[in-house]
């Protein structure tokens, strides 16, 4: 009588585990990719937002005037998914201003987005040649040019 040989080869159950271990792998590789493009999605608003917040502040600080009030505006044909509110208030100190922006989305009204800062604008003043605050604003806007 000869020796029973054993057979190669996997058994229905081994087959079984390893598809399930492999079943398990790509739903948990699924579902990273999907935290990972949620997540890439949530970044790029709030990148937007905040780029559309700080444009904002940079557009006040070149007019040159700042004047206490609220203005409110959407994102333009570049950024048409936002919204903005500019806050501008007065602080103890003379010429210097609060001011806030906040960015919402412009479908939900949802608040994305706040940037909040003080800007120093001096308070106009008469000078000894009787020049009213206008004209003494446009010597201020002359005097950086030459500086530069």
């Amino acid at each position: 009588m000869r020796p029973r040989q054993s057979i190669a080869g996997f058994s229905l159950l081994e087959v079984m585990v390893a598809i399930l271990i492999l079943g398990i792998a790509l739903v948990g590789l699924a579902q990273g990719i999907t935290t990972a493009l949620t997540s890439t999605k949530e970044t790029e608003i709030q990148t937007a937002a905040a780029l559309l917040a700080a444009g904002q502040i940079e557009l006040l600080r070149a007019d040159g005037v700042i004047i206490d009030g609220e203005k409110e505006g959407d994102g333009g044909a570049e950024m048409p998914l936002y919204r903005w509110k500019q806050t501008i208030r007065s602080t103890p100190i003379n010429g210097l201003h609060d001011v806030v922006v906040t960015v919402q989305s412009g479908q939900t009204g949802q608040s994305i987005y706040e940037l909040q800062t003080l800007l120093f604008d001096p308070p106009p003043t008469t000078t000894d040649d009787g020049l009213g605050s206008g004209k003494q604003k446009d010597r201020r806007k002359d005097r950086r040019r030459e500086r530069r």
